[in-house]
């Protein structure tokens, strides 16, 4: 009888996780030296497809924007593809893109000061706070970001799928005149989160540019439509 039930089980967990989503892993790259640059990557195995694939985004720190020629997003389409084969394409491209090799920004990576993956269960997907720089005690004040859902207008490939979210991010200053800091509020979402059901704060990376301000970079993990369940990709928010 154990033999048989242990069978099903097995049967029941491999046809589960034959149909789920896929959560993209995430590679922090790193800042420019002048804190005018963060980048990252996101890779995996696309559901559905079976496809490996690797995203890179380049940011600047100044307006919150793209560098000019990214995102670079790869995905091998052949069977025997790897995920270090586009991986290696998308470094490739993202360098020439940006003009700045993974080394320089390695190099400044600065601080993981929070990390909340998307198989937390216990944390709060909604709100953090963080000190500053593995320093003890503190020399720094400690820094409070919070996310709330909001419904903008959904693409239009994306309004027979359920209600779509955007969502909006504030700094709140932990001093007691206790005053917020507007970083990211969706007017409308884009085609490129792929139709989102939600957001959780999932990571926050500071550094410090040669003249010691810091710089910023909250990642956020966004739940979306896939094709064999929902999926998990990331997206940042710079503030200097």
């Amino acid at each position: 009888m154990r033999t048989v039930l242990a069978a099903i089980f097995l049967f029941l967990s491999a046809a589960f996780a034959a149909h789920a989503g896929d959560a993209a892993r995430l590679d922090i790259i790193g800042f420019s030296k002048d804190g005018g640059i963060f980048a990252f990557e996101e890779y995996g195995v696309q559901d559905g497809s079976g496809f490996p694939y690797a995203n890179r985004f380049y940011i600047s720190t100044e307006d919150d924007r793209f560098l000019p020629g990214t995102p670079i997003r790869i995905r091998l389409d052949r069977d025997g593809a790897t995920i270090d084969e586009a991986r290696r394409e998308a470094r490739l491209k993202g360098e020439a893109a940006a003009h700045v090799p993974d080394d320089a920004l390695r190099a400044h990576a600065g601080e993981t000061v929070a990390f909340n993956p998307v198989t937390e269960l216990s944390a709060d997907p909604f709100r953090i706070v963080v000190n500053p720089r593995p320093v003890f005690p503190a020399i720094d004040t400690p820094i409070e970001f919070r996310l709330t859902e909001i419904a903008p207008p959904p693409p239009a490939d994306c309004r027979d799928l359920g209600e779509m979210k955007g969502f909006r991010l504030v700094e709140i200053n932990p001093t007691p005149d206790g005053m917020t800091r507007l970083l990211h509020e969706d007017k409308s979402i884009p085609a490129s989160r792929a139709c989102p059901l939600g957001y959780r704060i999932g990571a926050v990376q500071i550094s410090h540019d040669v003249e010691g301000r810091p710089v910023s970079a909250i990642l956020i993990a966004v739940r979306s439509v896939g094709f064999e369940g929902p999926d998990h990709r990331w997206l940042a928010v710079t503030r200097r």
